[in-house]
């Protein structure tokens, strides 16, 4: 799939439901030496007032995505349980 391809995706998490964003406010991580997607940085936007210039994100790495369709991209993520991600 190319990139241009994810553009306008919603990003839904499976553990609860959760919209998340949308691909086109996101950013890849990729590795410099493979070329390989490491993760998505999302700007996090869960029902906070944020001040100006604050800008909180979420890092979800690639193995968390489950399934790409149509119209949005699936993640398993769950933000207290970090540990395995990389």
């Amino acid at each position: 799939m190319r990139l241009s391809k994810l553009g306008g995706k919603e990003i839904v998490n499976l553990n609860d439901g959760g919209r998340l964003g949308v691909i086109a406010d996101s950013d890849l991580i990729i590795d410099e030496k493979s070329g390989k997607i490491i993760s998505m940085s999302i700007p996090d936007r869960r029902g906070q007032f944020k001040l100006f210039g604050d800008k909180s994100e979420i890092e979800i790495p690639w193995n968390s995505i489950r399934k790409i369709g149509n119209d949005m991209i699936i993640i398993e993520f769950d933000e207290n349980n970090k540990e395995g991600w990389f």
